[in-house]
């Protein structure tokens, strides 16, 4: 099989696709063995490729896994068109999830702790929207729930992995950089 076919397949793949492909997950569409390298080399072109046609849309890696997504830059056209606001998460929100995503696994406590209110509700709203999951049960009187972040978690914020969410020290120089400003 050609490379040529292969990109065509993929690409045809990743178009039908409601979530992001791994790699493993396209490689079961072909009949014979695809190697890893081989299919990682396709998805580096087609990458490249979309990048350098400009187009409206491009190949993301995501969640662990590739999709075509629309250039952030259309987003304002594409919610006039749905007539329909992006969904919105309040500070609160955000910040719980935040916490949720870098301590994770994290007891409801634990986040409780680092916020200094109650978090039920905004876990609640959380893991009804799917951001967050429940990651299992610690070992401690009552075993109390331990919560982490979902593949939709990545999808929504446009991350690969979490490993692509800014380190601590880079959130404390942009916040220094903030208070500087200010002065």
């Amino acid at each position: 099989m050609s490379d040529l076919s292969i990109k065509i397949i993929i690409e045809g793949l990743l178009f039908v696709a409601d979530e992001p492909l791994s790699l493993e997950k396209l490689a079961q569409a072909f009949e014979e063995e695809i190697s890893p390298d081989r299919l990682s080399r396709v998805m580096d072109e087609l990458i490249n490729e979309y990048e350098e046609l400009g187009r409206a849309f491009v190949l993301k890696p995501v969640a662990g896994g590739f999709q075509f997504r629309t250039r952030p830059e259309i987003s304002p056209y594409a919610l006039r068109l749905k007539k329909k606001s992006p969904a919105r998460l309040s500070r609160a929100a955000l910040e719980t999830l935040a916490i949720i995503a870098y301590r994770q696994p994290v007891l409801r406590a634990e986040v409780e702790k680092i916020r200094g209110v109650d978090a039920g509700g905004l876990i609640k709203t959380l893991l009804e929207k799917e951001l967050i999951r429940v990651a299992g049960r610690r070992d401690l009187p009552g075993r109390p729930m331990a919560y982490g972040t979902t593949r939709k978690f990545l999808e929504t914020f446009d991350l690969p992995g979490l490993e692509a969410l800014p380190s601590m020290e880079e959130i404390e120089s942009l916040s220094q950089s903030d208070e500087n400003r200010l002065f």
